[in-house]
């Protein structure tokens, strides 16, 4: 059976070497891994449904009625020519 005394100073030594452990893996953490780059079909994709969307909105800036859906067609459309 442990004293009072003998239980903290063991919470402190493993405390300590968390803290050490830590450190550790922090500084191994800030090298950034790459970002993933988007496809270039996605990048087509992307700049079709820009110039398509207008077609489909309002002039508030809302999407007509089953207008988003219809632009994404459109967008796809234009990216297989």
């Amino acid at each position: 059976m442990l004293t009072v005394d003998e239980y903290l100073a063991l919470r402190r030594l493993i405390s300590s070497e968390r803290e050490s452990e830590g450190s550790t893996l922090s500084e191994e953490l800030k090298v950034q891994p790459k970002k993933k780059r988007s496809s270039a079909y996605s990048r087509k994709y992307k700049a079709a449904f820009k110039k398509v969307k207008s077609d489909y909105m309002t002039s508030k800036g809302t999407w007509k009625k089953g207008g988003f859906k219809r632009a994404v067609k459109a967008a796809h459309k234009a990216v297989k020519k």
